[in-house]
């Protein structure tokens, strides 16, 4: 026993750092949000400091991640899916849906960073949805060249050049709903009055 939590706590250290690296964050950034200093994180991320729930309880909080993927704690036998982030042009996804066909549902986290990305408007099959949870998102389509901020959203064909991406250097967290064969959204309103 006391070998298997020596071997789940060893790969705390890693999987902290790897985190914090796929959300381009520093240690100062990290110790700002978390109250952790920059020393304990360091040894943290190395392997150096041992981890305890003071610790991981903030840490889990600022990377946006249950406490069982910090400490990388085996399957419960849960029926549910739990569907997985990944990362694609340095843009974190994470599935709200499952299988390949059909309407697909991502959150997507678009990192901060100092210089603002540049449009190259893509075309494909398909009908897009987005939703700005939080920052603002820069959308160009077509001719048009607009920013969507919190509590805004869009929906476009994609066989219309498009392209998005930050506003600003601050990160941008949005919903987005994505139809391969053109499905439109359904987005019922109130009734005439």
């Amino acid at each position: 026993m006391a070998n298997e939590t020596e071997a789940v706590l060893s790969g705390v250290g890693p999987r902290l750092k790897a985190l914090r690296l796929q959300r381009g964050s520093t240690l100062a950034e990290l110790a700002e949000s978390t109250g952790i200093s920059v020393s304990t994180l360091s040894r943290l991320e190395s392997g150096q400091r041992r981890p305890n729930l003071e610790l991981l309880l903030p840490l889990a909080r600022a990377h946006a991640v249950p406490l069982d993927e910090l400490v990388g704690a085996p399957a419960t036998g849960d029926p549910r899916v739990h569907l997985r982030p990944f990362k694609r042009n340095g843009q974190t996804y994470l599935p709200l849906s499952s299988g390949t066909g059909g309407l697909q549902a991502f959150k997507l986290l678009l990192p901060g960073g100092s210089s603002l990305p540049q449009p190259d408007p893509q075309v494909h099959e398909g009908y897009e949805w987005m939703y700005v949870l939080r920052g603002r998102l820069r959308v160009v389509l077509g001719e048009r060249d607009f920013e969507l901020k919190q509590g805004e959203a869009a929906e476009f064909d994609t066989r219309t050049p498009h392209w998005f991406g930050r506003a600003t250097t601050e990160s941008v967290e949005f919903l987005t709903l994505f139809g391969p064969q053109g499905e439109r959204m359904h987005v019922r309103a109130a009734p005439a009055k």
